[in-house]
Order: C-alpha cells, then sequence, then structure tokens
C-alpha cells in the first residue's frame, strides 16, 4: 500500500513538472522581450496597421496557439527576418505575460 501511495505521489510530482517546464524550456524571455519592442511594436500600438498587441492582450494558450497554427497569418513576412530561436524567445515573453500569467505586462 505505500509503494503505491509513493508510486502515484511521484508520477503526479513528474507530470506537473513537465507542465510547467514546457515554458521554461522553449526560449529566453528576456531577448524575447527585446525582439518583441525592437519586431513588433511598431505595428502593434494604438493606431499603427497591427492594432494594439500585447503580452496581457491574450492568454497564454493563446500565444501558444497563434505561434504554432497562425504564425502572423495576416501579414507573414513580419516574422521573415527572425530565426526560429528568435520566435521561440518571443513566444516565451508573451507566454510568461500573458493575461492569465502571474506577471502580466503591457511592453511598454
Amino acid at each position: 500500500m505505500k509503494t503505491t501511495a509513493k508510486l502515484i505521489t511521484l508520477l503526479i510530482v513528474l507530470s506537473l513538472g513537465v507542465t510547467s517546464a514546457w515554458a521554461l524550456e522553449v526560449g529566453n524571455p528576456k531577448k524575447g522581450k527585446f525582439l518583441f519592442k525592437k519586431s513588433c511594436k511598431s505595428c502593434h500600438v494604438d493606431g499603427a496597421e497591427g492594432g494594439k498587441l500585447a503580452p496581457l492582450t491574450k492568454t497564454q494558450a493563446q500565444w501558444q496557439r497563434f505561434f504554432e497554427r497562425d504564425k502572423h497569418g495576416k501579414k507573414p513576412e513580419a516574422w521573415s527576418g527572425l530565426s526560429a530561436e528568435e520566435l521561440n524567445d518571443i513566444l516565451q515573453y508573451v507566454h510568461d505575460h500573458a493575461a492569465d500569467s502571474p506577471q502580466p505586462d503591457t511592453c511598454g
């Protein structure tokens, strides 16, 4: 009985570690913030072509879907100068500071 309880506890701890580790291993959020300001802000402020967009504009799941599926579908060339690593850094930053994160950010 004790062995079963220990095994269940271990499985729960491992599963929690895997799900929370995803966001930490994707990219560098500090680089992502720099790249977001450099590459995204010019088109994503009030009155600009892309409309206002900040990390807290979407939830973590919405940001992940955007980067996995949409890939800037309205203007894909906007990402043409960014490497996969840089896109991962931006994703990490917006994910870490999304509306449902512990630290939402406007990227001001």
